[in-house]
């Protein structure tokens, strides 16, 4: 069947389409239908159907006979470390593990933070806890003691699993007293933690509450899969809230284990047995949805990287691990892309590597320009699809369904909406925008399975924060477009939506007219407050290495370009260049907090942020620009 066939089945039959779905995975109940809708607009899907995601991820694999199939790949290029773990090891460690946590009473319900860096330890703590019905919530490894201890304040584990470091580029992150700190500061104390000694540290373990990983598992019962409802949590993952108070996106077991089975062979064109690699940690949702639970539950083996795309040791590692693992499918931010490009505009590294395994490459995260995505193309010579979505959906709004059909590519586009999703671009009023017009996106209610139900512990603040602005829709905070052929254009969050002189402009595409500069390697576009025309449009560039043009003719060429090409409207006239931009360690930039430096406010640090020296930078970058304090 052809995409648009598929498209139109779910959303005629929502129903049928889902139920189908669903007969991907194991069920030890058959839910009775797909939809619950009785609390109309919170809905659930498979509600009263029982199964166990860890069974879906591991057991059902070594079940059917593919025991011996590689599940983890475990690379490593910052301690030097390659290894490989099959389904049937990993089911063994996996119950052994669940076997310890439940001899020291972690039961299902309870719930279990997890503080580790990117190693196979991590996916084992999440697949133990789905093992015995415990909601487990990830938080980023390395992240300050304060934002650690609020989510220990709002999810209240019984057990914290916790590695003793974390490994960066030159080097390493004491995670234990980051761990402590966090516990100084927090009501709530857990029973116990857990604490996996790395080599390259051994942590101090505070005697009646710590216990070591290896040791509380000796001679314990491996503990079987314990059926949960299809409605039962499977994680709290935490988004950073616009108030500062963390929210944490609830999964829900069911509907999350059909949708990302589902996906893995109709969107990502992937095959039982194959290798896919998401180039992201497993505390974001990427990390969640495809390092961990996606590519395990379809079957295929799944990458743990421990590295960055550049610096461990070059700007070829990406090749080296496409081509060490045969990787079918990579998954990434567009900034890795920038950074690989930054340090080699050429691409003369990707020729000394055998990329002839790889079939496609799908950026996520913010928006992909078309100059990473046209780099991509031509030094990679695959389908380069960006596609989008959020971590409260889990799994993508919109892409290029490749397993179902390659639709035609239009660069800038993160393609068509993914069966399921309604999507809609609307006014202020909440009036249905014309093809071409841009607007808020919002998705018709009822959410696919796989999205978020409601707010850990918080379902007013879910319903103020997703589903009050526009009633019957699921407000995505993003804004855009769609045009004549269904194609959806991410322009901008919708606070990036700036008014020059009342006129409506996106900072995104205005980026993308400045990232087609010649030597501009990555760029953002802000808007700061202006006396006269209520906001102007400020640009940030990052150069190319080995850049031959002066900064002052960059920033002269760009700001014709964006007249040229947006036009007078844009008074685009602020731009300057920089070393680097701030980001969070997932590689967002930082818009929002660099709108208040060049505004001359305060504003809280970022607890996401890769580096907090770099805000000073952009505060003396907008300086002779007559902004910031």
């Amino acid at each position: 069947m052809a995409y648009g066939d598929i498209y139109e089945a779910a959303k005629r039959d929502p129903e049928a389409f889902w139920m189908e779905a669903a007969k991907g995975i194991d069920w030890d109940v058959q839910p009775s239908k797909a939809l619950f809708d009785e609390n109309a607009p919170l809905y659930e899907w498979y509600a009263d159907g029982k199964l166990n995601a860890c069974w879906n991820a591991v057991d059902r694999h070594v079940e059917a006979g593919h025991g011996d199939r590689t599940a983890i790949i475990y690379d490593s290029p910052v301690t030097h470390t390659k290894r490989e773990m099959t389904f049937v090891e990993l089911r063994n460690r996996v119950a052994t593990l669940a076997g310890a946590l439940r001899a020291k009473g972690v039961e299902k319900g309870d719930r279990v933070i997890i503080y580790m860096p990117m190693i196979p330890e991590a996916l084992e703590a999440m697949l133990a806890c789905a093992r015995l019905g415990a909601i487990h919530s990830v938080v980023f490894g390395g992240f300050a003691s304060h934002e650690l201890a609020v989510r220990i304040d709002d999810c209240k584990p019984k057990c914290i699993i916790a590695a003793s470091c974390g490994i960066e580029p030159g080097r390493v992150v004491h995670y234990k007293p980051l761990l402590d700190g966090a516990l100084e500061q927090s009501t709530h104390q857990p029973d116990f933690c857990v604490v996996y000694q790395r080599e390259q540290e051994v942590a101090h373990l505070e005697e009646g509450r710590d216990v070591n990983w290896h040791g509380f598992q000796y001679g314990v019962e491996p503990a079987d899969c314990v059926p949960v409802e299809g409605n039962h949590p499977l994680y709290i993952l935490y988004t950073s809230g616009t108030t500062g108070q963390p929210k944490g996106v609830v999964r829900h077991t069911g509907g999350h284990s059909v949708a990302l089975n589902w996906t893995m062979r109709n969107l990502y064109d992937m095959n039982p047995g194959e290798v896919f690699w998401a180039a992201s940690d497993v505390g974001w949702v990427v990390g969640h949805s495809y390092i961990c639970y996606g590519p395990l539950t379809f079957g295929c083996a799944t990458v743990v990287f421990e590295g960055k795309p550049v610096g461990t040791p070059d700007a070829g590692t990406f090749w080296r691990v496409i081509q060490d693992h045969k990787v079918r499918c990579l998954f990434t931010a567009p900034t890795a892309f920038r950074a690989i490009k930054r340090d080699d505009p050429t691409g003369s590294l990707v020729g000394d590597y055998d990329l002839s395994s790889l079939r496609s490459l799908f950026l996520a995260g913010e928006r992909a320009d078309p100059d990473t995505i046209e780099w991509a193309q031509d030094k990679l010579g695959v389908p380069v699809i960006d596609h989008w979505w959020q971590t409260e959906t889990g799994w993508a709004i919109a892409g290029n369904p490749l397993g179902i059909e390659k639709l035609p590519v239009k660069i800038g586009s993160p393609s068509v909406a993914m069966p399921g999703y309604d999507v809609c671009i609307l006014d202020e009023g909440g009036h249905p925008m014309k093809p071409g017009e841009l607007g808020a996106i919002a998705v018709k209610l009822p959410l696919p399975p796989g999205t978020l139900p409601t707010l850990w512990e918080a379902e007013e603040r879910f319903r103020k924060a997703y589903l009050t602005h526009f009633p019957g829709y699921y407000e995505t905070g993003d804004a855009g477009m769609i045009d004549e052929d269904g194609y959806l254009y991410i322009m901008a969050r919708t606070d990036d939506v700036i008014n020059v002189a009342g006129h409506r402009l996106s900072t995104g595409a205005m980026e993308e007219v400045l990232a087609a500069h010649a030597d501009v390697a990555e760029c953002a576009v802000i808007g700061v407050t202006d006396t006269l025309k209520g906001q102007l449009p400020m640009g940030f560039l990052c150069l190319n290495k080995g850049a031959e043009t002066t900064p002052e003719q960059v920033v002269k060429d760009c700001v014709k370009m964006v007249r040229d090409q947006i036009g007078p409207v844009a008074a685009f006239k602020l731009a300057v260049v920089v070393d680097r931009l701030p980001k969070t360690r997932s590689g967002k930039i930082l818009r929002g907090t660099m709108v208040k430096i060049a505004d001359g406010e305060d504003f809280k640090m970022p607890a996401t942020i890769d580096d907090p020296a770099i805000l000073d930078e952009i505060a003396e970058a907008v300086k002779p620009l007559g902004y910031g304090k």
